[in-house]
């Protein structure tokens, strides 16, 4: 925790008197394997209550104390971004671990909920930055085999955090049951995870022909997703980005003829099936960007995603 937080007189006085060693022993005695422990790259809200779950409340050796989100049921109100007009209202949310969902509800008494994302599929990731609130959590769930986004923010940090511990302790426990061999460390990676990259970069069309437009992509392991606005709830198109075995390339630069893009700096991921072309603003975008999709090209497919893959060649 040391490089998490600046931290003030009282507390560099405590952390002396008990020696990092012993309080970690002390303090993190209990910590639930499915609690996210943030590192010093996450976001000031992460790292905030962290330190304040594990010294003020002292959550880690008090296990009663876990219930917000270890008990696999969690009701309350949350601020969610309205997918035509913008606007965040307030809804009632339900996550039921026995009914492997997450639902909301467009009003308190409403008998059915608005939305049901099954626990299987789902990802939530704070957006602080991109949603412009300190508290934004992105979640994103399947529906018909394309990727949903909903946004939501609790004006509490604490809150806001359980929830997101709520909802990886589902996905926890749901994993236990679907991979009953597999370790607590095989499993914790898959409980949530944050984007690879994402950004503004230009695309054109499949005949590529037509000039190229500005979309805010978001690589999601092997899934590329476009919007027109970083905080749309669809993604105008998504592309499967396999692995080299399977005739997947990354490549810098655009083909010779390439015509009508504003942004200089090419790249070209070649597909088994047709070639997609991208364009970036800077150099610094585009080494980033050739970075992250490379990095899943030289990870060999696990048997799911072929799974995975063979939807998308299928899709309309």
């Amino acid at each position: 925790s040391v490089r998490l937080d600046a931290w003030d007189e009282a507390q560099v006085e405590f952390m002396a008197s008990h020696g990092n060693e012993a309080a970690r022993a002390t303090f993190e005695s209990k910590v639930p394997p499915f609690y996210y422990r943030p590192t010093f790259s996450d976001c000031q809200l992460l790292r905030e209550q962290w330190i304040r779950a594990k010294y003020e409340r002292q959550e880690f050796v008090h296990v009663e104390k876990q219930e917000p989100y270890s008990t696999g049921y969690r009701e309350g109100l949350l601020w969610k971004r309205g997918r035509d007009n913008g606007q965040f209202l307030s809804r009632k949310f339900v996550l039921t671990e026995r009914e492997g969902a997450l639902k909301y509800f467009n009003k308190n008494d409403a008998k059915e909920p608005k939305a049901v994302m099954k626990i299987e599929h789902l990802n939530a990731t704070f957006q602080p930055a991109k949603m412009g609130h300190p508290h934004g959590l992105q979640v994103t769930y399947l529906k018909d085999n394309s990727t949903r986004n909903i946004f939501i923010y609790h004006e509490d940090g604490k809150e806001i955090v359980d929830w997101f511990n709520a909802l990886r302790a589902a996905r926890f426990h749901y994993l236990q049951v679907a991979f009953p061999g597999a370790s607590d460390a095989d499993l914790v990676p898959k409980l949530s995870r944050n984007y690879l990259k994402e950004g503004y970069m230009e695309k054109t069309g499949p005949k590529q022909t037509e000039g190229f437009r500005k979309r805010w992509f978001t690589m999601d392991d092997r899934r590329l997703m476009y919007f027109k606005d970083p905080l749309d709830a669809f993604a105008r198109g998504e592309v499967f980005i396999g692995s080299k075995e399977s005739g997947y390339t990354v490549l810098e630069g655009l083909p010779l003829s390439t015509q009508g893009h504003h942004w200089p700096h090419g790249i070209t991921i070649v597909t088994p099936d047709r070639k997609f072309l991208f364009t970036c603003e800077t150099e610094s975008d585009q080494r980033e960007w050739i970075a992250a999709f490379q990095k899943v090209v030289d990870r060999p497919m696990l048997p799911q995603e072929y799974a995975v893959e063979a939807h998308f060649k299928h899709k309309p």
